[in-house]
């Protein structure tokens, strides 16, 4: 979903223990990729990971604590903008380190509707729908490029579990065999064609060019 944006210098937001940033690190498009995790413990299972990776460097703390100069090629959040109680301040954060051009990849959950026990006990402040999720990078400064749901099976899943049962947990052989029997299928689906509702929102955002960024000197 994202390969095509993921080159030069990446940054991962929340990477926690780098089950997606070893995904990242394999990508040979991308020059450098900086890992960042506000728990103490997962930071440093992050750096004995990566201890012996050139390209990455790992950094303590939360986005806006590191200044990055607006040189970074894409921002990567992979169910992690939930988490964030106020979402705003870090596409501010985003656009601000994004070189004109950049983009900022998101993927997060959706439907409102389904927000139940797993969302609180998973400590989520939210989940999305397409609209508020394009009204949030729009109003930060930056420019959807395609914004769309995926996983629709997913939704009747997470509602039986979170909303009818209550449950506190995913199991894991719950997740297991749900990505064994289901994911293959569904994905391979919704690539021919895209469901108009879903468990999960996948998001591009692209850092227009200068002149196009309100409060911009050249719009000034």
């Amino acid at each position: 979903m994202f390969e095509a944006h993921l080159a030069g210098r990446v940054v991962e937001v929340g990477a926690g223990r780098g089950t997606f940033s070893a995904k990242l690190s394999a990508i040979d498009a991308i020059d450098e990729l900086i890992l960042v995790e506000p728990d103490l413990g997962m930071h440093g299972d992050l750096g004995v990971r990566f201890a012996d990776n050139p390209r990455v460097s790992t950094h303590h703390g939360y986005f806006g604590d590191h200044d990055l100069g607006g040189e970074v090629d894409a921002i990567v959040l992979v169910n992690v903008l939930e988490h964030i109680e106020d979402d705003a301040d870090l596409v501010a954060s985003a656009l601000a380190a994004l070189r004109p051009g950049g983009a900022l990849l998101l993927f997060v959950p959706a439907g409102p509707w389904l927000y139940g026990s797993l969302d609180e006990e998973f400590e989520h402040f939210r989940r999305y729908t397409r609209s508020q999720l394009n009204e949030l990078l729009t109003s930060g400064g930056l420019s959807p490029e395609d914004v769309y749901y995926v996983n629709a099976p997913g939704m009747l899943a997470w509602f039986v579990a979170g909303r009818l049962l209550r449950q506190r947990t995913v199991r894991t052989g719950q997740m297991k065999l749900y990505d064994r029997l289901v994911i293959p299928f569904v994905s391979r689906l919704e690539a021919i064609l895209r469901p108009p509702r879903g468990q999960s929102l996948t998001a591009i955002a692209i850092r227009p060019p200068a002149n196009a960024v309100p409060g911009s000197e050249e719009n000034s």
